[in-house]
């Protein structure tokens, strides 16, 4: 028995992540960002970053990436029209960052002291070393 096509709340078709993985070819090239899944094949040639950061990204989650660059208010609204569905509710802890990076990302900021200071510290060592020793030779 074929199973009924789902559709989210938006009426958007629900995608599998493995139906979404294969769509990473020049022929069809589908991304995943924050959840909706995106068609950009016919856009890759106009993407002004380069079709090849959409490339990179093809088959996978590409929310990290799509934030981090900070796109325009146009930009977004072009990207709406490309939007074919939604990641299906089951699949989407596959893509989620683990909980672990949180705790990783608050213990680096506790330990910026000790990245910045103990390297300084040791440059400041070794050139009093170097000069004491460069001293004493002349």
């Amino acid at each position: 028995m074929g199973e009924k096509e789902q559709k989210s709340p938006d009426g958007l078709r629900y995608y599998r992540l493995s139906e979404i993985e294969q769509q990473n070819t020049f022929k069809s090239t589908w991304i995943i960002i924050h959840n909706k899944v995106y068609d950009v094949t016919k856009f890759l040639e106009e993407h002004p970053g380069g079709e090849e950061v959409l490339r990179e990204q093809a088959g996978g989650n590409a929310t990290e990436s799509f934030e981090d660059v900070g796109h325009s208010t146009d930009a977004r609204d072009m990207a709406s029209t490309l939007v074919i569905g939604e990641l299906h509710p089951d699949d989407r802890h596959k893509i989620a960052k683990p909980v672990e990076t949180l705790v990783t990302t608050v213990k680096e900021e506790t330990s910026w002291w000790s990245n910045w200071l103990i390297p300084a510290l040791v440059a400041a060592i070794v050139t009093l070393m170097y000069r004491i020793f460069t001293t004493d030779s002349e």
